[in-house]
């Protein structure tokens, strides 16, 4: 068997793919990979990457073929890539596309495929009958309407993920256009990439776009990808997003960079609940209810406007309710926007077959090398805990050992050494547990943002963050979505949510948009109780930005 002792993979029969990080050919092995395969590990040498049915479902939704994810692995492999993994690349790919689902006649939509075995296995599968009309032939199955979503859903479970052509509504019509100019005096105008991803999230208006997810780096301008998504649907639009504050970020955004009215955006939230042309709404609001047993109250407002488009913000947060209401709306334009399609629970196949595949993806260091996002440097710091909190971890039970690793005293005193680094600069110390922050609040005499915040107070915080006023804000993960910050330039993440990976891409995110001084390096430093579950997370956590080709330095607090 060859060898090629500069190619920096190695393809083995088990799905999984080893890296070395070492080379000069890492970093386009990396861009490679990210289009068609999951990282499942990342110490210092050796990065693990796994293929996945869905990895390579997306890969193939996005333009990929199984001869150009081949091609790929045979420039990078060390050995000849096994040949089971050929045949699972192939079968996988191959598998996207096979059920083209369109919509027939008298509104009833149709199933079809050229391979009549899998029209009888499929007619033959029970969790697919309750949604079968009909079959007129061993080429089509007729289904309802009302269960496209469901359908979808169904399918990918099966192992064969449906193109949905059975195209969408168009909406009220609304005549919107993106200025040249910002109302704040700055040219605007689409960059390359974004407008790339609304070219493939649009497809031309046909029934192969209009459904999908955009894959970018908070600071890359997602909101903006959406803005040009609305003005080339040019219909009434429903916008889900995460927290009020986030809520009034996008109609300012929508205010400043088009020529839409102040009166013809409506806020739908727990303040008011208003239904305008675009009409911006909070994930909150929409699954709210009574009682545990209740009905969403909300809910009604997917069938209130006649939507043309649904952006969904921040789509890896998408809650289960929304979930199971977008399963009826697949007869709108759907657009997703994310940092990262990981999603905590593992429903990535919910988000492929409800909201719509990945259709544009750009890696992180990609566009921090064109000067679009933030140069960042990622700071491990491991701190010893004090002899007191060492013998409260060591007799806890196993839920309080993670509370009393991520609280640890000690923190502060590092914390305090990193703020004294960077006191010309503005600092976020974000944390999960709020007696944490109390006290760290305290301890710099510096405000505090949590949930129980007011969300006016919320904004003038912010605002006096941005214009330099407040140069240190303590805050809870309130802060990990949708916030715009654009000025600061470090994070101190003193304990976060069980080494949740979609956590860290927000966290990372709040210092990665551009700076006035492009010299300027963003830090992101993580505080970890050395020889715990705090530091056992970290690990988890850590992959997130590994994945995105950040090197991860890990040192002591006697380092600093």
């Amino acid at each position: 068997m060859a060898i090629t002792t500069d190619k920096p993979a190695i393809v083995q029969s088990d799905r999984s793919i080893l890296l070395e990080t070492d080379g000069p050919a890492f970093e386009d092995a990396r861009d490679c990979l990210a289009g068609f395969a999951e990282l499942v590990k990342s110490p210092e040498h050796i990065h693990t990457y796994r293929i996945t049915p869905l990895s390579l479902w997306n890969a193939a939704a996005a333009g990929l073929t199984s001869q150009s994810v081949l091609k790929g692995l045979e420039a990078i492999s060390k050995y000849e890539i096994p040949q089971n993994i050929v045949a699972e690349i192939e079968d996988n790919m191959s598998r996207y596309g096979r059920l083209k689902l369109y919509r027939g006649d008298d509104d009833q939509l149709v199933l079809e495929s050229d391979d009549s075995m899998l029209i009888m296995e499929l007619l033959n599968q029970p969790s697919l009958q309750e949604y079968v009309t009909g079959s007129p032939d061993m080429k089509r199955i007729f289904v309802s309407a009302a269960d496209r979503g469901n359908v979808k859903c169904a399918l990918i479970k099966l192992g064969f993920p449906v193109e949905d052509l059975a195209g969408y509504v168009e909406g009220t019509p609304f005549d919107i256009k993106a200025r040249k100019t910002c109302r704040s005096g700055k040219p605007f105008g689409l960059r390359k990439y974004q407008r790339e991803s609304v070219d493939a999230f649009y497809a031309g208006g046909s029934n192969r776009g209009g459904s999908g997810v955009v894959v970018l780096p908070c600071g890359a301008g997602k909101t903006v990808v959406a803005i040009g998504a609305i003005c080339t649907v040019k219909a009434h639009t429903l916008v889900l997003t995460t927290n009020t504050v986030a809520l009034r970020q996008w109609k300012q955004e929508l205010l400043d960079k088009t020529d839409v009215k102040e009166e013809d955006i409506g806020e739908y939230s727990g303040d008011s609940k208003e239904i305008r042309p675009i009409t911006l709404a909070t994930y909150q609001v929409l699954t709210y209810r009574k009682t545990k047993d209740s009905e969403f109250v909300h809910f009604s407002l997917f069938d209130k406007g006649r939507w043309g488009l649904v952006v969904y913000d921040e789509v890896h947060l998408l809650p289960a309710p929304v979930f199971r209401a977008t399963a009826s709306l697949q007869t709108r334009r759907r657009l997703g926007l994310t940092a990262t399609l990981v999603r905590e629970d593992a429903r990535e196949d919910d988000v492929f077959s409800l909201i719509g595949p990945k259709k544009y993806d750009v890696p992180w260091k990609v566009l921090e090398k064109q000067g679009w996002i933030a140069q960042a440097l990622c700071t491990e710091v491991r701190v010893a805990m004090p002899h007191e909190a060492r013998y409260e971890y060591a007799i806890a039970t196993k839920r309080a050992k993670f509370r009393i690793a991520s609280t640890n005293p000690s923190k502060i005193r590092v914390a305090e050494i990193l703020v004294n680094r960077h006191r010309e600069e503005n600092v976020l110390i974000i944390g999960q547990f709020l007696d944490q922050l109390k006290v760290l609040a305290k301890h710099f005499k510096a405000p505090i943002i949590t949930g129980r915040t007011a969300t006016g107070e919320r904004e003038r915080l912010y605002k006096a963050f941005r214009e330099g006023k407040e140069k240190l804000l303590i805050v809870s993960k309130v802060a990990n979505f949708a916030i715009d910050l654009p000025d600061a330039s470090v994070a101190i993440q003193v304990s976060g949510t069980f080494g949740s990976r979609q956590e860290e891409a927000q966290r990372l995110g709040r210092i990665l948009r551009p700076k006035s001084d492009s010299t300027v390096v963003a830090h992101f430093y993580s505080l970890v109780s050395r020889e715990t579950c705090d530091q056992d997370f970290s690990v988890k956590r850590q992959l997130f930005l590994t994945e995105q080709g950040y090197r991860y330095e890990i040192i002591s607090e006697d380092e600093l």
